[in-house]
């Protein structure tokens, strides 16, 4: 099914020279502003590029892996046992497979990962064959020059993204209804597809910081939308976020804050990122540690606790127009 939600946008033209009020409508209330910016925001314009790199020092984010498979390297967990018990010499070669849904509810699929197989072993499995076959005649039937060149070699992905070490992983698209977008960590044997960001080598200063209500501000004002859903982009939000330089005793109160929104997730094993940032559902302790984050991450902005999330936006605005200067 396809849900579309549109937003009518009304303009008219008051001439350079007007120094009159605007008016921004929102949720049906009028809002007399001085500016109205691209985004529908109370400020001066400021357009943020689809940025290559980050503005600031941090690391490069990337995005998961491509398969362009046909679906037949993918499995649901039921679906792996049953081509295991068939197969058994198989085994080795499932690596689990998170997309944003799988992240949120952490239940990876599982992907037939035979690139480095050897093969004489490869020639061995007959069901392992059959299915790289299938992926190499669907690409060979698309209409796309790269995918039918990618056929020549059905054991690789369109993309492939294998971090050496832990790294954070970022939904590309997240509810709304969500005061944060779910982060998690995960593996290096784990495999994500091009559904998910990937932020190798983050440290909890970086987990803190991108978890904060700072940068979930910046990523409702400026992010795209599927429906009504956050779409967490590397070119917009993430590389064009102008980050901290806080002094290392703040450095080091958002790590600790990071650190213990972690902890506070282990104590509760059963539950999901999805459940845990369940706007009615999350639990107390996990939203007073948020909290704590928030702060500190304010703090080392030099924000006020108290301050708004539109005020918030536009100082971050102004940070951004310096960083880009």
């Amino acid at each position: 099914m396809a849900h579309v939600h549109c937003v009518i946008i009304g303009c008219s033209h008051c001439g350079k020279d007007d120094k009159g009020d605007k008016v921004i409508f929102s949720n049906g209330l009028p809002l007399k502003v001085k500016h109205i910016s691209a985004y529908l925001r109370d400020e001066e314009n400021c357009w943020l590029p689809d940025r290559e790199a980050p503005i600031c020092a941090v690391p490069v984010p990337q995005t998961g892996n491509q398969p362009i498979d046909g679906g037949y390297y993918l499995f649901k967990e039921e679906e792996m046992r049953e081509f295991i018990e068939r197969e058994p010499q198989a085994a080795k070669w499932f690596r689990p497979w998170y997309g944003a849904a799988e992240l949120l509810h952490n239940q990876p699929r599982y992907c037939l990962w035979l690139k480095n197989c050897p093969p004489h072993e490869l020639r061995t499995m007959p069901l392992c064959l059959e299915r790289v076959e299938k992926v190499r005649a669907f690409r060979l039937r698309s209409s796309r020059k790269t995918t039918v060149k990618l056929a020549g070699d059905p054991l690789r992905f369109q993309i492939e993204n294998f971090p050496a070490s832990d790294s954070l992983a970022i939904p590309e698209t997240s509810s709304a209804r969500r005061r944060y977008i779910p982060m998690g960590y995960l593996k290096p044997d784990a495999l994500c597809s091009n559904a998910i960001r990937v932020v190798p080598e983050a440290d909890p200063y970086m987990f803190g910081v991108l978890n904060s209500n700072v940068h979930m501000a910046w990523m409702r004002a400026v992010a795209g939308r599927l429906k009504s859903d956050y779409r967490y982009s590397i070119g917009i939000v993430y590389n064009n976020f102008p980050w901290p330089e806080p002094t290392e005793a703040q450095r080091a109160k958002i790590e600790r804050a990071a650190r213990e929104i972690l902890e506070v997730r282990k104590r509760y094993p059963q539950s999901s990122l999805a459940d845990l940032y369940d706007e009615i559902a999350m639990p107390y302790d996990l939203r007073q540690a948020h909290r704590a984050n928030d702060a500190a991450v304010m703090r080392a902005y030099g924000f006020e606790v108290s301050l708004s999330e539109s005020e918030c936006v536009k100082r971050l605005l102004e940070r951004y127009k310096k960083l880009a200067e």
